[in-house]
């Protein structure tokens, strides 16, 4: 398939599709955001979403198209997967489920991502070699895409957590939980070597009320700080490695996830 550039203005063609997925034993929606030109000279990239369902309310499209047309970020197709009803058990951290035992099947999700919806995508487009592959979620979301990218960096080179879920824990606050219990964090120090990623982390101080420690500083945002400390143990480095952004006044929505997104598509594919 050739797309290219024209001196015209770029509009985005959306297209769904429908995996019927033997891991997750369930039909998964799957929406393609694509350049609609003739050509493209340059070869693509990929951007997969998890919450494909949310693409209206983020407004992406229209971003795209703004950043198309202002020249700033380099051809790419989106594949925004939706949640089914069992979000909250295939999002997580693969074989690590949470005090709830949510997250279980966060390892059969990751298996569908790399052997049912890469190969499905390629046959879709035609398209076999991309330029640069990353995937960013939101929330839970972006929890798993996190896990996803730290466990398949041969695949993934780049990844976006908007508002993250890096409080998911093993242990129950009232149960002699420590901060040594979140999950994401153990994953991090855990790991023999240094995955080949790069990382760009979006909080918002309007993101939630709670602040287990009672430091001031909500949880949202010091979890995520400390998830980059644990980057920075590491040997990961700001900003060559880690892009962290704090919004003010932003919230755990779409609307502020929206806000930011152009910043996130510049960082991960600009020109």
């Amino acid at each position: 398939m050739n797309w290219g550039w024209a001196e015209t203005e770029m509009t985005i063609i959306e297209k769904t599709i429908t995996i019927n997925s033997a891991l997750l034993k369930r039909e998964v929606l799957c929406t393609l955001l694509i350049p609609d030109e003739q050509e493209i000279a340059e070869p693509l990239s990929l951007l997969l979403l998890n919450d494909g369902q949310e693409l209206e309310n983020l407004a992406l499209s229209q971003t795209l198209e703004q950043l198309y047309n202002t020249n700033r970020i380099k051809p790419l197709l989106v594949a925004a997967v939706h949640a089914g009803e069992d979000r909250l058990q295939e999002y997580g951290v693969a074989g690590r489920p949470d005090f709830k035992k949510r997250g279980a099947k966060a390892d059969i999700y990751n298996q569908f991502i790399i052997t049912e919806l890469l190969p499905r995508i390629k046959a879709e487009t035609g398209i076999h070699e991309f330029e640069s592959k990353a995937f960013a979620g939101f929330s839970l979301g972006g929890l798993s895409a996190f896990d996803i990218c730290w466990n398949n960096a041969d695949v993934f080179d780049k990844v976006g957590v908007f508002s993250g879920s890096f409080w998911w824990r093993c242990k129950d606050l009232a149960k002699g939980y420590t901060d040594n219990d979140r999950i994401a964090h153990a994953l991090v120090r855990e790991t023999e070597g240094k995955p080949e990623l790069k990382f760009w982390l979006q909080t918002g101080t309007k993101d939630e009320t709670s602040d287990r420690n009672k430091n001031g500083i909500i949880d949202a945002i010091d979890d995520t700080i400390d998830l980059i400390k644990e980057l920075e143990g590491k040997g990961y480095s700001r900003p060559a490695d880690i892009h962290y952004v704090e919004v003010v006044g932003g919230s755990h929505n779409t609307e502020t996830w929206g806000r930011v997104m152009g910043k996130f598509l510049c960082w991960a594919f600009g020109r």
